[in-house]
């Protein structure tokens, strides 16, 4: 099969899915709503497309094995597994402390791998991708991704393994905790307190930039919200904004006095020796005594740091804005970019009461966003819904498709092209805005729509094909393992799942569920089983894995796919 005959099969795949890309979100059933709906519709067997469609919100891409395992014990059982569920971790990472200068009195290539791994996000997105192809904890990692996204903190700007780690891990442990433990153990992060200024703002200086990120990014938001996430106007139709100069003033002044921990017994004064992996540390000589007063909340003078601390976590926590504002992004993260403001308000209900008094339990908040009617069904049909996948999910996808078990160093070569390399997020405000307009999109949103340009697409492309038509395992270099990375296992591809279809239909019908939710159109099967039988091997296993390899080529460059729905 010439390369050209793949590319018209691949267009004819594209070309009835054209409308696909105003890959927005919203719509889908106006069937069933409310809590009693989901509760009914968790409870109904589970379809293998819907079972795809979960696998696609809740883990780093399906495969027929885990696609099996939820259709076998159902969307309820599923989620308590993945609720129970544990493997993936970077708490050994954070053991890597290591001062300032650390790698400074190295040279050469000793330097360089210093540098790496101990003072570069590395290892970190190689251990992200590993636990992404391997471990069971598959949704605990997806929302620890999407969390991660939100609390933004880059390697871009702060150097430091541990310190990375260390915050990371904050996302790992409470995934389905309370999302006030993670404002707070965010808020001393030492390794945010870094990035956003707020380690060693002093009473003499107050830094106002964790301060103004707090709202605006981390709980409230710039704007008043309703409790569907729409926004609140005043008489004159305009919006009516969260906080005030005068609140991100008082708020930075309520968070002075936070330092690092430092190495051994260095003292506060060591500014070369701190210690990135533990919570910053009070340091009470710079800290600001006077009373505060912001969002309606009274600190009183004299008050110690952690009653300042405490009250600025709770306040922005208690905001009527925090829920729907952060209900909103998980959906998107996991879901689709434009939810309806009913969607938005059910979840928002959750995350204000889990039913039994608890505010901001994500546990019961990720349950609704899986369980609500719009997650559900087999397919949605309304033109607008859905979510591009980022460039991390593309990769993982094809990863666990091709049944990969990695250390993670193939993806960290492929993901800077394609623009996004976990950990290292340009600014503040992700890789993508939460409201990025889709182009020509009609008002609809697609955040992850920012990062498709014509070098990224491209780059997209070249990764399906190399891990999938070129994707045996002695043909990529990115494959090998590693020399200068300490146990380091490469990447190894398993395509004995595929290579047992000696039926090209059978993989054309493991394609249309894993990659399609079942959506293939007659046109699009004809097409690509033509562009399958003529390549032929006197093995059959590899025969079938030559032509499983072409079609996931194919599809996995189809706008079909690339566009979750």
């Amino acid at each position: 099969m010439t390369i050209p005959a793949i590319a018209r099969c691949a267009a004819l795949l594209s070309a009835t899915a054209l409308l696909l890309t105003a890959c927005g979100g919203g719509g889908g059933s106006t069937a069933e709503v409310g809590s009693a709906a989901s509760t009914a519709r968790a409870a109904a067997p589970m379809s293998a497309p819907d079972a795809v469609r979960l696998a696609k919100q809740a883990s780093f891409g399906p495969n027929q094995a885990l696609v099996d395992h939820i259709i076998a014990v159902n969307i309820n059982a599923w989620l308590e597994e993945q609720f129970a569920a544990t493997g993936s971790t970077y708490s050994d990472l954070a053991t890597r402390v290591a001062a300032r200068n650390y790698c400074n009195l190295m040279t050469g290539t000793a330097a360089t791998i210093c540098n790496r791994d101990y003072m570069s996000s590395t290892p970190l997105a190689m251990r992200f991708y590993s636990d992404a192809m391997q471990q069971p904890d598959q949704l605990r990692q997806r929302v620890a991704f999407a969390l991660s996204q939100i609390l933004v903190a880059s390697d871009v700007e702060v150097h430091s393994t541990a310190g990375q780690a260390a915050m990371n891990q904050i996302f790992l442990d409470n995934a389905f905790g309370n999302y006030r433990e993670i404002l707070k153990a965010v808020t001393l992060s030492a390794y945010m307190g870094d990035y956003l200024d707020m380690a060693n703002s002093s009473k003499s200086a107050p830094n106002e930039n964790y301060a103004r990120e707090l709202m605006q990014l981390f709980s409230m938001g710039i704007n008043k919200l309703n409790a569907d996430g729409t926004e609140q106007l005043n008489a004159t139709g305009a919006t009516i904004p969260t906080y005030t100069a005068a609140d991100v003033k008082d708020v930075a002044r309520a968070l002075t006095g936070w330092t690092y921990a430092r190495i051994g017994t260095a003292p506060l004064s060591d500014s070369n020796n701190l210690d990135y992996s533990k919570p910053m540390i009070a340091n009470a000589a710079i800290y600001d005594t006077g009373a505060k007063s912001f969002l309606g909340t009274t600190v009183a003078a004299g008050a110690s740091q952690d009653v300042s601390l405490n009250s600025v976590v709770d306040t922005v926590f208690s905001d009527a804005s925090t829920p729907p504002y952060i209900s909103q992004q998980l959906i998107q993260q996991l879901v689709t970019s434009n939810p309806t403001p009913a969607y938005v308000a059910r979840v928002t209900a959750v995350f204000i009461n889990n039913g039994s008094g608890t505010r901001g339990d994500l546990k019961s908040v990720i349950r609704a966003i899986l369980t609500d009617p719009e997650a559900r069904g087999d397919s949605k049909v309304i033109a607008s819904y859905g979510k591009v996948k980022e460039p991390v999910l593309l990769s993982t996808a094809i990863g666990r498709l091709a049944g990969f078990k990695s250390d993670g160093y193939a993806f960290t070569t492929r993901d800077v092209a394609m623009g996004q390399a976990p950990f290292r997020a340009p600014s503040v405000f992700n890789f993508y805005p939460p409201d990025y307009p889709l182009p020509q999109g009609g008002g609809l949103i697609s955040p992850p729509s920012k990062l498709m340009t014509t070098s990224t697409i491209l780059a997209r492309h070249n990764l399906v094909y190399d891990w999938t038509f070129s994707g045996d395992a002695t043909s990529r270099g990115e494959y090998a393992p590693q020399a200068t990375i300490a146990d380091a296992t490469g990447t190894i591809p398993d395509w004995t799942s595929w290579e047992a279809l000696t039926d090209p239909n059978a993989i054309i019908d493991r394609i249309d569920l894993l990659m399609l939710n079942n959506t293939m159109a007659p046109a699009q099967r004809t097409a690509l089983l033509a562009a399958m039988t003529p390549i032929t091997n006197a093995d059959p296993a590899i025969q079938a894995r030559k032509r499983a390899q072409t079609a996931l080529y194919i599809v996995g460059t189809s706008p079909m796919f690339q566009i979750d729905r």
